[in-house]
């Protein structure tokens, strides 16, 4: 039998396509997750709150005008996170209780346009 193997370089990717939220305030976007949405091609995020479904919407963009937009901070070897204190913190949302891995689901929203939307969980112990 011929073998045809090929070495596994990315020893230190994370290859999960979920968003996932840190307990500083943080949103991280996995390689999987950044490479299949082509995150490289976008610099900024701007995000969305609907309270009563406890729903974070995060739209990708390069609109330089755009004045609520967050930069995207891009790892080589992780994928992309973005820093959003601001937001955890205006929207009374405690990024320590819902830290963890979100499913994501793309949505259309009238005149907003595309986004990915994460619905919050509170982690349990």
């Amino acid at each position: 039998m011929q073998y045809n193997f090929k070495k596994h370089e990315d020893v230190h990717g994370r290859f999960e396509n979920r968003i996932s939220i840190t307990g500083v305030h943080s949103f991280g976007f996995p390689t999987k997750f950044y490479e299949d949405n082509k995150l490289k091609d976008y610099k900024y995020v701007v995000l969305f709150w609907d309270a009563e479904n406890k729903a974070i919407g995060l739209q990708f963009s390069n609109n330089e005008e755009e004045k609520s937009k967050l930069t995207l901070v891009r790892s080589s070897k992780y994928g992309a996170s973005l820093s959003a204190k601001s937001f955890f913190t205006k929207n009374d949302i405690d990024s320590k209780k819902h830290k963890g891995r979100y499913e994501w689901k793309k949505v259309q929203v009238p005149n907003v346009g595309e986004m990915f939307v994460i619905e919050l969980k509170e982690k349990t112990q």
